[in-house]
């Protein structure tokens, strides 16, 4: 059986870990895989966590089956943290997934059973594992313009262009906020143009939401799904709480639909539920019990909010530092665009041998499309990185 078996392609992310980790180096920087540390170099437990962990323990007296809609406080503190404020929280519906990767298949698997011939337009570049996931799900793919190589912006004119031929058929698969891999956002007049031409063209919109409070804010960074939100009939969204709550490992998620009524979306959460009894049958229960303590805790969401603005502002600093050590020590302006991205990642226009370079030369990890996570690195190493990127370049 196994015999027939292909050799396996290493996942392009996934692998630069095991390969930092293998690296003698002590002059090694890992920029790789898409985590926060802190300026010791580590990714620390959030203190709401921990205080969460202690009420969960003391609490909970089963580990009985939760059910396969995973916790519905949870899912309902996800609506809430996403949507409220708008008119679809009275058309909405939500199940817990095995992280955002797991509502991603789910929504995914539920449009091939809701419309067989969909297509799911999606950025180019995006998310290293937005298109196998759907095509998984035996669903056609295709690319909008999205990122400029040549500004290091989204090329707005060029994406609502594409999107313009998207139709009833369709879905566009859109970041809520800070873009994976690039860092360059879309702005609000963006959403709002997309919003319309959801409307007059009839594709549905659909949201993956990793990185809320990363960006600008918690409110900010939702600003723009709202408003789509308030003004479409359907909509999908998968979120996750692996990056502002640092729940990485408890593999946490949502996959969310707005529908035109709650007959609607119930029938889809239905539907949801017979397609994870086929897939994983419920999600781990953990990391949700921890984020439901929090968000139905003021005192705890005051502690977690505090934090997570501390990670935000922490990565403008980053960004600004590195950008500054560029221009000051190495009298360059080429990479100031790093300044005005969002969130953890920032591209930075280099080819795959750029990239190798960086990392054999320099112990530098980033990903071959030219990555690198912002949020990967420590203060003390920056000027190391810059002198390196400045080398290779």
């Amino acid at each position: 059986m196994f015999s027939n078996l292909p050799t396996p392609v290493l996942d392009p992310i996934l692998s630069l870990s095991v390969a930092y980790r293998n690296d003698d180096r002590t002059n090694k920087v890992d920029l790789g895989i898409g985590v926060y540390k802190n300026s010791e170099g580590e990714t620390p437990v959030m203190k709401a966590i921990q205080m969460a962990q202690d009420v969960v323990i003391s609490n909970q007296k089963t580990k009985s089956y939760v059910g396969l809609a995973g916790c519905e406080e949870f899912n309902q503190s996800m609506i809430d943290l996403l949507l409220t404020g708008t008119s679809a929280t009275d058309r909405v519906a939500a199940i817990q997934t095995p992280g955002a990767s797991g509502a991603l298949r789910m929504l995914g698997d539920l449009m091939k059973v809701a419309q067989p011939d969909t297509t799911v337009w999606i950025s180019n570049p995006s998310y290293v594992n937005h298109k196998p996931v759907m095509e998984a799900a035996g669903l056609k793919v295709k690319f909008y313009h999205y990122f400029s190589p040549e500004t290091k912006q989204v090329d707005t004119a060029k994406m609502l262009e594409d999107l313009s031929k998207a139709g009833p058929s369709d879905v566009v698969l859109l970041h809520g906020c800070c873009h994976n891999p690039t860092g360059a956002d879309i702005d609000f007049e963006a959403w709002q143009a997309i919003t319309a031409l959801s409307q007059k063209n009839g594709f549905t919109p659909f949201v993956d939401i990793a990185y809320q409070g990363f960006g600008d804010g918690l409110e900010e960074d939702a600003k723009g799904l709202r408003h789509m939100a308030d003004n479409v009939e359907e909509m999908l969204i998968t979120t996750s709480c692996s990056k502002n709550f640092g729940l990485y490992r408890e593999r946490t998620g949502a996959a969310i639909v707005i529908g035109k009524s709650q007959q609607d979306v119930g029938n889809a959460k239905g539907k949801l539920l017979t397609l994870a009894r086929s897939t994983y049958t419920m999600p781990p229960d953990h990391g949700a019990a921890l984020v439901k303590t929090i968000l139905q805790n003021q005192e705890l969401t005051t502690v977690w909010k505090q934090e997570l603005s501390e990670m935000q502002q922490r990565l403008l600093n980053l960004r600004q530092t590195l950008c500054n050590e560029l221009r000051n020590t190495h009298n360059t302006s080429q990479f100031d665009f790093i300044e005005s991205h969002k969130g953890m990642f920032t591209v930075l226009g280099f080819t795959q041998d750029q990239m190798t370079q960086l990392r054999e030369e320099y112990g530098i990890y980033g990903v071959g499309d030219g990555r690198i996570n912002i949020a990967g690195l420590t203060e003390k190493d920056i000027p190391y990185v810059a002198e390196a990127i400045i080398k290779v370049s």
